[in-house]
């Protein structure tokens, strides 16, 4: 079994953010009533008032706001299909496994598209909650060691934060400039795993653009 992150791993950048944008500019209201909130949360983030939980059940709240979900996620993946990694299609096998941070009801569509199992962030459009922990660094692996640890040929992820996934993989890839350069996972020596855990305890970031 190969296993995958998502986002800036066979998709180049957040799919999450992505969609928030293509929601905003379908329903533009939304650029009124949600985008100034997630800039004022994302401030209150990078200042250390908010960790990052909750800066991201902030953020997926604007799918509670899309009466037409179904039909725009749809959309969505019509027109960013085309954007999953060649190199990650040529090699992809039907026992593949996507494990993302991002929200299941944005991950799931695209694989099943491509035809593969996914596991993401459980969140509640109509509560705007977690339904489980956020899918991240950490998580990932305890979900791994949950259903029966089964057997990693293969890990890929853009993000040394999942350096504890890496670690149950026969073998890790880091996937860099935007999911197109794929090399070892880096030695873990001293410089490395600081990064490591700044990255795990800082959580995801995002960049508004």
């Amino acid at each position: 079994m190969n296993v995958y992150d998502f986002d800036g791993t066979i998709y180049p950048t957040d799919s999450s953010i992505d969609f928030g944008f293509w929601c905003m500019n379908h329903h533009p209201k939304l650029w009124f009533t949600f985008f100034p909130h997630i800039v004022k949360c994302y401030i209150q983030y990078q200042r250390g008032k908010m960790p990052n939980y909750r800066l991201q059940r902030e953020l997926f709240k604007y799918l509670m706001l899309v009466d037409d979900f179904d039909e725009q996620i749809e959309r969505f993946w019509d027109k960013n299909e085309k954007l999953i990694a060649s190199w990650y299609l040529e090699q992809k096998r039907s026992d593949d496994l996507i494990i993302s941070a991002s929200p299941t009801c944005i991950i799931k569509p695209i694989a099943n598209r491509i035809g593969v199992r996914c596991m993401a962030t459980e969140f509640d459009r109509k509560l705007g909650v977690f339904m489980n922990n956020l899918m991240y660094a950490k998580e990932k692996s305890r979900y791994i060691f949950d259903h029966g640890f089964p057997k990693i040929d293969n890990f890929y992820s853009d993000s040394l934060a999942d350096t504890p996934l890496a670690l149950c993989a026969e073998k890790a890839y880091l996937v860099s400039d935007k999911a197109t350069k794929l090399s070892d996972w880096p030695d873990l020596d001293p410089e490395t795993l600081g990064t490591v855990r700044k990255k795990i305890n800082t959580g995801w970031s995002i960049h508004l653009r």
